[in-house]
């Protein structure tokens, strides 16, 4: 029998990246399940699905968690900013898991629908609560296919990527020529956007 591995658990995940089931998201908690024996019952978006899904694969007897699941079970969700109510603090963009909120400093904000995965960590960030979550229909959902899933594993893989190398090149050298070439960009378009106000 070949050897499981945490890449396989992982697939198997939604790819919300909710942090629900008490780990960092779906690649911590399928390393848990493997090397600290966790219980295949704490992913509420992936629900009885993903638990019977996870018992095949790790050959244990999901029956058990069911009822319990079935409670705890969440729908499809999608979080929408209310956007004139928005006052641009970024909160809510440092929070997402995936970078599916567009927007900059002092700028209205906006979910791209495409890429949310419903894991509702920008709400709690926000300070004038302008953030809803609502449930997909079942003809939505339906529509959600595995696609979505592994996409969303890649912007999640892409951000902590692109977080580590900001993080490293900080570290090593606060003068470091890109980061000067990026901060005199960004001064460059303020400057532009200040003079088109006049």
């Amino acid at each position: 029998m070949n050897k499981i591995t945490p890449e396989q658990i992982d697939e198997l995940l939604p790819q919300t990246q909710c942090g629900l089931c008490g780990h960092g998201g779906c690649m911590p908690y399928a390393e848990a399940i493997l090397f600290e024996n966790a219980p295949i019952d704490l992913c509420p978006p992936g629900g009885v699905e993903t638990l019977f899904a996870l018992g095949n694969l790790l050959n244990q007897d999901p029956t058990p968690y069911v009822a319990e699941m079935q409670t705890k079970t969440k729908p499809k969700m999608l979080a929408t900013i209310r956007e004139a109510e928005c006052i641009g603090c970024t909160k809510c963009i440092q929070a997402c898991p995936v970078d599916a909120i567009l927007g900059s400093a002092k700028q209205m904000h906006t979910v791209i629908i495409s890429e949310c995965t419903g894991c509702e960590l920008c709400v709690p960030p926000c300070p004038v609560d302008c953030i809803d979550i609502a449930a997909l229909s079942d003809k939505e959902t339906e529509a959600i296919k595995k696609e979505k899933a592994n996409h969303a594993r890649d912007r999640f893989h892409a951000k902590q990527h692109r977080l580590t190398q900001e993080k490293l090149m900080q570290d090593t050298s606060p003068h470091h020529p890109s980061l000067l070439k990026k901060q005199r960009y960004i001064q460059a378009a303020i400057m532009r956007a200040k003079a088109k106000k006049k």
